[in-house]
């Protein structure tokens, strides 16, 4: 699904419908309202944490931030499947291995699909993977089985000429860390926002042998 912000758009990435919170990139603009293509709004954004250098280089040890959580407003209706009808789930644990075949949905370039290429910083880069201008915040999975896909990491951009995404588990670690320094009040009963319950039986994926 693309969504927009102010002159920037991007793509929705991991949708949790019971928590109704949202993932996208950072660099997609970072405050205010979040609409649709239609200029309907679609929610608020939450937190965010973008770090991006302009004009310098990232090196494979820098640590790079570039995501956006997204309240969704009342009465929107919310999925976690994939416009390619998978069903994407997540895990805290669900770290990206070298040669782990990953797939982009993008909402300009659609489905694109390559495998891990080398692990950073809390961030990786991929090869044969297809990222446009509107791709940024989509997710990056791997399919587990027939229907199913696991949450890998956020599309950002390209790094160092490769399209690059940072991990989920750093995602998902950085922003636990964002929502108790802003909202130590958050959770059930208390009126604050929580983030999406994280499976704690979960296991990482490994790459399929050739």
């Amino acid at each position: 699904m693309s969504i927009v912000q102010g002159d920037s758009r991007c793509t929705l990435g991991y949708v949790d419908p019971a928590s109704r919170i949202g993932l996208t990139a950072g660099h997609c603009n970072a405050t205010g309202s979040v609409t649709d293509l239609g200029g309907n709004r679609i929610g608020e954004v939450l937190l965010m944490s973008r770090n991006l250098p302009t004009g310098g280089a990232i090196g494979p040890g820098d640590v790079v931030s570039d995501y956006e959580g997204i309240s969704f407003a009342p009465g929107v209706e919310l999925s976690s499947t994939l416009p390619n009808g998978l069903a994407l789930r997540m895990a805290q644990n669900a770290g990206p291995e070298p040669g782990l075949p990953v797939c982009l949905m993008g909402s300009v370039s659609g489905e694109t699909c390559g495998k891990v290429d080398a692990i950073n910083n809390g961030w990786f880069t991929m090869a044969d993977i297809g990222g446009q201008h509107g791709d940024s915040g989509g997710p990056v999975y791997t399919i587990t089985q027939p229907g199913q896909a696991l949450l890998v990491g956020i599309y950002s951009l390209r790094w160092g000429g490769k399209p690059a995404a940072m991990s989920w588990s750093a995602i998902s670690a950085q922003m636990q860390s964002q929502l108790v320094a802003q909202i130590p009040a958050a959770g059930p009963g208390n009126g604050g926002p929580e983030l999406p319950a994280v499976p704690v039986a979960a296991a990482a994926p490994t790459p399929a042998s050739a």
